[in-house]
């Protein structure tokens, strides 16, 4: 299955072009801010770099987060905009699960999400252990104990610091955004259902007057 894989919710954005397990072309640019700017072009790069149109392309997939409010929903804006356009589906997947497949075995992908609070969620071998959720970082910590059971253990993302001292001896990768590769495979092995952002918890910012935006 051709995929177009595009991370946006983190620090990066990332697109890769993938057939089955092989990857055709991969784009990553670190970046805070300027998703939307860069996401267009990238993908257009990717696709000229393959060497394809996008009518060949058979599916969509997109990280939905929890990360940047901003920008996950630009990735989402796009895949579902460019899956409509070419009559075929966009899959969500989850920034965690995108996270926790840069390592095999017992894995936390764990985000610095502030507030002294953390995205978490925990994979044995791809499989999920736990729902994703945003916890304080003393409650991430006793039941990241708690799953690991003294197993050897990868902390993945911006939170791997924030656990270290749950667990002491863990492998420790830290990359600024979900690779896209990872997303685009995640997403052909997925039930393809409606795109939609996950959202954890409320945006920090308020509009004028302390509503919620």
């Amino acid at each position: 299955m051709l995929v177009l894989g595009l991370d946006t919710c983190l620090n990066a954005c990332s697109v890769a072009v993938v057939d089955g397990g092989r990857t055709i072309a991969h784009r990553t640019e670190v970046m805070a801010r300027g998703h939307q700017e860069r996401l267009a072009p990238m993908a257009l790069a990717a696709m000229a770099d393959a060497g394809l149109a996008f009518d060949r392309l058979e599916r969509i997939g997109a990280t939905v987060g929890p990360g940047s409010f901003t920008g996950l929903r630009v990735g989402v804006a796009f895949a579902k905009g460019l899956a409509s356009a070419l009559a075929i589906p966009a899959v969500g997947v989850g920034s965690l699960e995108a996270l926790a497949a840069e390592a095999p075995g017992l894995v936390a992908a764990a985000i610095d999400a502030r507030r002294d609070q953390l995205y978490l969620q925990v994979f044995e071998d791809g499989v999920a252990l736990m729902a994703p959720d945003v916890l304080p970082v003393g409650v991430a910590a006793a039941r990241l104990v708690e799953l690991a059971m003294g197993r050897k253990l990868t902390l993945v993302g911006s939170g791997a610091p924030l656990l270290a001292d749950a667990a002491p001896g863990a492998r420790t990768i830290m990359p600024e955004g979900c690779d896209a590769r990872h997303v685009a495979r995640l997403a052909a092995a997925k039930s393809p259902t409606p795109i939609r952002p996950l959202y954890l918890r409320a945006p920090d910012a308020k509009l004028p007057g302390g509503r919620d935006p």
